[in-house]
């Protein structure tokens, strides 16, 4: 727990490079476009992360469109096909070559194709045959193409695959589970048609969403494709993850695939890469270590079906706004208050007297710094969750109205346990006789004798 000097000032003014050149992507990408804002920002940090997007969702729905505008924001060699269940190799990978053959050699024409894309579209994606699920499989997940006898490197940075549909065998769980990030894409909704239907007579609409107001409207460093290729890196070797959030990663692993229903199995390589994207976004978002609060884009990461994601984002809301740190601090006091009433009783002026002392003005610090933290949070509706460049304006203000009833009730316990810690340090500083501790704390003072009755 910070410091009440450090808590009392967030400093969410975050400014770096790749922060700017991310805004300034996110607003590109999702420009002219209607109700798109997660999608946009899932499909730049799979990017940054070289991973691929899975968008679920009926035909119209601009998947597509989002591929090519990461193409033209990368600058990168784009590669798009429909597959149907008759598609052939030769459709992705390109065709044999003719003098290859002559010369007895099984190679294919791959220029065009998906081996030399730098950002590709599949749509129907799970429309794959066994034909072609092989050399796709090694070419998504090692970035290899096998052309004849030689395995090729490809520079395939982000594939985007679309389907209507879950796979119905086996056989594509491979492929499905390659996409480490899933997002199921709607119509735009009822309550914007009316600006759809200004787009397509060619009236301006204002379709630029807000960016949490981390940089709307403003110009600066453009991404290039050795963004692309090394922030993952810089990420790995530079952002922290600190216990807290992976005590969260850990709790929410566990309740989904102990305690959910129906269980929803969780990988170890998933799992591993969750933690590797967190780090990609807290250090494209400027910072040097993963929050709580990102934990959220997990609901993309985790779970097998589409309404998956709402049990991952309910339970990560839950964890976050449960503050198991405030019942630890709360047994913490217990046992310093059983002991002051011990040496208040039997030695106020003894060595133990002064340890019990300085151990109680340490709490008062710890609840001091949480106390200014959750009130910093609160009354700044959430500044932490609002700075974020990950999440969309809509994605905070739910998660702002989750968290805060929880929260809210979290700082009342810990106000209430730090005036007790303070009444005990003034006791312990003026070596009060053990009586007044009974006036000044009577709940306290009733579960100190109730635990002295048990061991009895």
């Amino acid at each position: 727990i910070a410091s009440a000097d450090a808590a009392k000032s967030i400093d969410v003014s975050v400014d770096s490079e790749i922060r700017s050149k991310v805004v300034n992507g996110v607003e590109k990408l999702q420009r002219g476009l209607l109700e798109r804002e997660t999608e946009v920002r899932l499909l730049l940090l799979a990017s940054l992360c070289g991973e691929h997007l899975l968008l679920l969702g009926p035909p119209g729905t601009a998947k597509s469109e989002l591929a090519r505008r990461l193409s033209s924001l990368a600058r990168g060699a784009y590669f798009e096909r429909l597959l149907t269940r008759f598609s052939v190799p030769e459709e992705l990978f390109g065709p044999l070559s003719m003098q290859g053959l002559e010369n007895d050699r099984y190679v294919r024409k791959i220029d065009g194709y998906l081996p030399t894309a730098e950002v590709a579209f599949v749509d129907e994606i799970f429309k794959a045959n066994s034909a072609i699920l092989n050399a796709l499989l090694t070419l998504l997940n090692e970035r290899l193409f096998d052309n004849g006898n030689e395995r090729l490197p490809v520079p395939l940075l982000c594939l985007v695959g679309a389907s209507n549909e879950l796979p119905e065998s086996e056989e594509l769980d491979a492929l499905y589970d390659r996409f480490l990030i899933r997002r199921t894409v709607s119509q735009v909704s009822n309550a914007q048609v009316g600006k759809l239907a200004r787009l397509a007579a060619g009236r301006p609409a204002d379709t630029t969403s807000s960016s949490n107001g981390n940089g709307n409207g403003i110009t600066g460093p453009e991404l290039v494709m050795d963004d692309f290729r090394h922030t993952a890196d810089q990420a790995y070797g530079s952002v922290d993850v600190p216990d807290s959030v992976i005590d969260i990663l850990a709790e929410l692993r566990c309740y989904l695939q102990d305690k959910c229903e129906p269980p929803i199995y969780v990988s170890d390589r998933r799992f591993m890469k969750a933690v590797q994207l967190l780090q990609v976004a807290a250090h494209a978002d400027g910072r040097e270590a993963v929050n709580e609060y990102d934990c959220l884009l997990l609901e993309h990461v985790f779970g097998n079906r589409p309404d998956d994601s709402h049990k991952v984002r309910a339970q990560a809301l839950d964890i976050i706004a449960s503050d198991p740190g405030l019942q630890q601090t709360e047994l913490v006091f217990l046992g310093l208050f059983g002991r002051a009433c011990r040496v208040l009783e039997q030695s106020p002026d003894s060595a133990e007297a002064a340890d019990t002392l300085a151990e109680c003005s340490t709490l008062v610090e710890l609840l001091e710094g949480r106390q200014a933290a959750l009130t910093a949070t609160l009354s700044g509706a959430f500044p932490e969750l609002r700075a974020t460049v990950w999440q969309s304006e809509a994605s905070v203000q739910a998660a702002v109205q989750a968290l805060t009833p929880q929260m809210t009730e979290n700082k009342r316990k810990t106000e209430d346990l730090l005036r007790e810690a303070y009444t005990l340090q003034q006791c312990l500083q003026q070596r009060s006789a053990a009586g007044v501790l009974e006036k000044l704390l009577p709940k306290r003072y009733k579960q100190y004798q109730k635990g002295i009755s048990s061991k009895a």
